[in-house]
């Protein structure tokens, strides 16, 4: 019995657009359109499961009353490329508020 892997073809539909950019990148980069979304998925993929892995820890915590820390906080928004958390949005000036 083979333990090769194999492929598997998946058919999507894209918008025009998208599947216009994917095949000027195929052709800008000689790959084929197949590898261009190979890649494009898995790339999607690395980035994306974590975040979401991290959201349902952090939801399964908070529904059990554990709320992250501060540095904690910090530390997931640095691990997904994001530095450091957004500051407080910005109260509107009194001049904005007295229209």
């Amino acid at each position: 019995m083979s333990t090769a892997l194999k492929d598997t073809q998946v058919s999507v539909r894209l918008p025009n657009e998208l599947k216009d950019k994917m095949e000027a990148y195929a052709q800008l980069t000689g790959r084929t359109k197949s590898y261009v979304a190979m890649e494009a998925l898995a790339s999607y993929f690395e980035w994306r499961m974590p975040q979401i892995e991290d959201l349902k820890a952090a939801v399964q915590a908070a529904d059990e009353g554990d709320f992250a820390k501060d540095d904690a906080v910090a530390a997931v928004f640095a691990r997904h490329g994001h530095g450091k958390a957004r500051p407080a949005a910005a109260k509107p000036s009194a001049r904005r508020r007295a229209k």
